[in-house]
């Protein structure tokens, strides 16, 4: 299956097909001239599939290079970005070569930071290998680095080249590792998409289900990400309904201190969270926050989150990149598939942080 990220100024396709990363040289090839190539990715991912896929670009005529740092949220910061470049100028990469992003969300971030900003910006690729940066980060082009203010703090936009997505690989993931990415999957279908909501609806909630409808469940969340990233590149508009859940969620992970709470757990919990006090105010129609609630329970996502400390989520959220002055776009979505932005006045955001007693 192939879908078209259709930019006027950059336009790349989105492979998604079984057993397609023995192929990436070749679909590599496709894309590039033969060049100088870093697979930047992290340990685990490393020790899986890196030999794998700088086998098959050698075989393509690609210089190959691969580095490798420490797994987790934690390693997505400028000292680590800093060994990357240390590394790029020690193979002699140049701006005529490119960068493999091989690995999850963080990878796809920093890889994608590190391309972007390189000798002022060198192309680079997408292929990720986990379930959330399947259906999510690895496609539109936002790649940042966290601070100890806030997650992403340090970005830039920058487009793939191309993005190729092997759900097989989801079968080496860890049971959490997989369920987590459904807080992204699950959020596109409250967002966009009925057909999606309606197959995790008849889905039986294991793991081997999520596996068994991998390939589905990542196009049609793929798909969804594809025409709000046309339709709003830069994140002005309606871009801003895929941070459904996430103005709370970001706040989360900061708190809990990066890796704790890993991005879709945080994101479920922040869908849940914001819905529950929207449900409220009346802003969101009666009983959709329990559907939300029970969709994620189904699926091992969690909806509570302890300890909650509402200053410091609040403090956290003050840094969001989606504050402007004292106002803040939050996303809720008042029926299933729709999705509507809110600005609010911080203070007011405070109410959307009370926990239930």
């Amino acid at each position: 299956m192939k879908l078209n990220v259709n930019l006027p100024h950059h336009p790349y396709d989105i492979v998604i097909e079984n057993g397609c990363l023995t192929q990436a040289g070749q679909w590599l090839a496709g894309l590039w001239q033969p060049q100088k190539v870093v697979i930047v990715t992290d340990n685990r991912v490393a020790a899986l599939y890196a030999e794998k896929v700088k086998l098959s670009l050698e075989d393509a005529g690609f210089e190959t290079y691969v580095f490798d740092f420490l797994e987790g949220e934690a390693s997505k910061n400028l000292k680590v970005v800093n060994k990357v470049y240390e590394f790029l100028v020690k193979v002699g990469l140049t701006r005529s070569d490119g960068i493999v992003a091989l690995g999850g969300g963080v990878v796809g971030d920093l890889a994608g930071f590190v391309a972007s900003t390189y000798m002022r910006g060198v192309h680079f690729v997408q292929i990720p290998t986990s379930l959330t940066a399947q259906v999510d980060s690895s496609i539109g082009g936002k790649t940042g680095v966290n601070t100890p203010c806030a997650k992403n703090m340090v970005g830039t936009f920058a487009q793939p080249d191309g993005v190729l997505i092997d759900p097989q690989v989801l079968k080496t993931l860890g049971k959490r590792e997989l369920i987590e990415g459904m807080g992204e999957v699950v959020k596109y279908g409250l967002i966009a998409d009925f057909e999606l909501w309606q197959e995790l609806t008849e889905m039986d909630g294991r793991p081997e289900s999520i596996i068994e409808h991998a390939e589905s469940i990542i196009y049609h969340s793929c798909d969804v990400k594809r025409k709000v990233v046309v339709e709003d590149e830069l994140d002005n508009g309606v871009r801003l309904y895929l941070n459904f859940g996430h103005t709370i969620g970001h706040a989360i992970e900061a708190t809990a201190g990066y890796g704790q709470v890993m991005h879709g757990e945080a994101v479920a919990i922040g869908m849940v969270q914001i819905s529950r006090i929207a449900e409220k105010k009346g802003l969101i129609r009666a009983g959709l926050t329990e559907q939300i609630v029970t969709m994620c329970q189904k699926f091992g996502l969690p909806v509570l989150y302890s300890p909650w400390d509402k200053e410091k989520l609040y403090q956290a959220l003050t840094h969001d990149k989606k504050a402007r002055g004292n106002t803040i776009k939050i996303v809720l979505v008042p029926e299933l598939a729709s999705a509507r932005i809110y600005q609010v006045d911080l203070e007011e955001m405070k109410e959307y942080l009370e926990k239930e007693v």
